[in-house]
């Protein structure tokens, strides 16, 4: 979970994340208008009928107990077709707002999730999967509903406020001073609030997004979990981050929910004193029952929107925060921009060199001091080690996923930050030990990749990577359709899967990293034998736990703490009697 001083931090620009919210509606200002208008006319309707009744009140008490119930009527049916108007033009507003705020989210959505696309391999280190979630969908969430239900109140209460204060002055002045005496109030108090609740609307989304991202842990772990008996540890840990999220919660909302009871007791005193002063006046013939009645009903108007802009407060400051939250996400710095006149890496041979490469993910811990190395085009390299050695990091700095901080890594003589990351990736095939498939049929996933590829070139693939009679045992064969994460198959199928799509992606640079780690020993020396054959003319890097699968490498790496301490075939290494040697003879001892 975050630190909690950082969870309790103030937003650094609310006005900020306001305009940009905005912004998001910006598709949508000829729809924004037409509300804008709509609601206009529809408070207009409702700011309309105090005035009728008062007319109808006058009415009735002209007569001195004979009522005209002709002109009461009257009144009273003009009164009642102007609410009903005012309700069906509200219903209309709503129905417009809801359309937009749902389109606004799904564009937010898709920006964000562009923006996912774009981000360097770094911040996915750096952040819970969980808090990503989060942000993608509650935050979100709260951004569309904050523009689906408030936009229209603020709209509507603008409307309201400013049309009741008129009409409370065409009525009577003394009586409209007493009312706006609450406005101060109404405006410094629910200021005054928002410092307080604004930093725990933020605090309340981390937590969520930790918990999130705790829960999204657990579950893909769920079998290791139990296997070890660890459940009762889990929820006890769930228990914990549960609490402070919840207690996040409520302590965003016990400040929130005052606002609007105590605006309520301000304008219920307010009332009170319309009332005295009003029974002053009448009682002195400056104004008669009807107008009377009528003031009070507009200073229900007007107060109503006061109490209601009062209420909204809290969800647009937790709107606010999310927005923070998703707003920061957009604001990632994002991969670099290929150079100028960056090349694109065609004809490719295979020619990779390393040459005094130093590297470290965070800038005060260097991983890879002064890396050189050759692979030839067509040559098999092998990278073996203890962990922590530094074998993944080399394979992040070839694939460009981290730049080198010094030294340079060059492809067929051209050094990478000259070349077009795309072509660079494109000229790599990867299988790593952390199989990924996703939900769809096994044909889209092996041919993943590669859109033109035909069902002969998926069943040869899938013939050389051991798993076509598997394949062919499922009821639909390539068809079969894959659940999310690949659950209905094995950790091996899913890894000889993915060494499939390396086969069939017609790269001349290959990758493995442990990429065997999941399938027995027999079907791996078929899979190892079949490699080697596509392997053929390829240059290819293997990261290999298992010394006994690289003793056919052209050459073998031996890295300890970020060096090349030895290289060779693994004949030579094993002459010598080094570090390499302790390592494979530890293996078999």
């Amino acid at each position: 979970m975050a630190r909690r001083d950082s969870i309790m931090r103030k937003p650094k620009d609310s006005r900020g994340a306001l305009r940009r919210m905005i912004s998001f509606l910006g598709p949508f200002r000829w729809l924004i208008l037409l509300v804008a208008a709509l609601c206009v006319l529809s408070n207009l309707l409702a700011l309309w009928g105090p005035d009728l009744a008062g007319h109808a009140i006058n009415e009735a008490a002209a007569g001195k107990g004979k009522v005209d119930f002709d002109k009461v009527t009257y009144y009273v049916y003009r009164m009642l077709a102007c609410y009903v108007c005012s309700s069906l033009l509200t219903i209309s507003i709503h129905a417009i707002m809801m359309n937009v705020s749902k389109r606004t989210a799904k564009n937010m959505r898709q920006s964000v999730f562009d923006k996912l696309m774009r981000l360097p391999v770094g911040y996915f280190d750096r952040n819970q999967a969980g808090d990503i979630i989060s942000r993608v969908s509650y935050d979100i969430d709260v951004i569309s509903t904050c523009m689906a239900t408030d936009v229209v109140s603020i709209l509507t209460s603008t409307v309201t406020v400013v049309g009741s204060v008129i009409m409370m002055i065409r009525i009577s002045l003394p009586l409209s001073a007493v009312t706006l005496f609450s406005v101060p109030a109404a405006i410094l108090y629910p200021s005054r609030m928002r410092k307080i609740t604004q930093p725990r609307f933020i605090r309340r989304s981390k937590s969520y997004g930790a918990m999130n991202g705790f829960v999204e842990e657990m579950l893909s772990g769920q079998k290791t979990i139990q296997a070890y008996a660890y459940e009762k540890r889990v929820e006890e840990k769930f228990d914990s981050i549960n609490s402070s999220a919840a207690e996040a919660y409520y302590d965003a909302d016990r400040y929130g929910v005052t606002i609007g009871p105590t605006m309520g007791s301000i304008n219920n005193m307010t009332l009170a004193l319309i009332a005295l002063l009003g029974s002053v006046l009448y009682m002195g013939g400056h104004i008669d029952l009807g107008s009377i009645s009528s003031f009070v009903l507009y200073s229900r108007k007007f107060s109503g929107p006061i109490n209601e802009i009062a209420n909204i407060i809290n969800e647009l400051f937790s709107a606010l925060a999310a927005a923070e939250r998703v707003f920061a996400l957009l604001d990632e710095k994002e991969e670099l921009s290929d150079a100028e006149n960056a090349q694109v890496l065609s004809h490719v041979r295979g020619d990779v060199a390393l040459k005094n490469v130093a590297f470290g993910y965070d800038g005060g811990k260097t991983i890879i001091h002064d890396l050189t190395m050759q692979a030839p085009a067509g040559k098999l390299v092998a990278i073996v080690g203890p962990t922590g050695a530094g074998k993944t990091t080399i394979i992040n700095l070839l694939m460009r996923f981290y730049d080198v901080d010094s030294g340079s890594i060059t492809v067929d003589g051209t050094d990478v930050r000259a070349l077009t990351r795309r072509s660079l990736r494109g000229a790599y095939a990867m299988v790593l030990q952390d199989t990924w498939v996703f939900q769809g049929t096994i044909f889209d996933n092996i041919a993943y990749g590669k859109d033109d590829a035909t069902m002969d070139e998926v069943v040869a693939a899938a013939k050389a990577a051991h798993i076509h009679p598997f394949i062919m045992r499922l009821p639909q064969g390539y068809q079969t359709v894959i659940s999310e994460d690949g659950g209905n198959i094995s950790k091996g199928q899913k890894q000889l899967l993915t060494i499939a799509r390396a086969m069939l992606y017609d790269a001349r640079m290959l990758i493995l990293d442990e990429a065997t780690s999941n399938v027995d020993t027999s079907t791996e020396r078929e899979i190892q034998q079949a490699m080697r054959r596509l392997m053929e003319g390829k240059t290819c890097f293997v990261i290999a736990h298992r010394l006994s699968t690289i003793q056919h490498a052209d050459l073998i790496l031996v890295l300890d703490k970020g060096d090349v301490v030895e290289q060779g075939t693994h004949e030579e290494l094993m002459r010598k009697k080094g570090f390499y040697y302790k390592l494979y003879r530890s293996q078999f001892e």
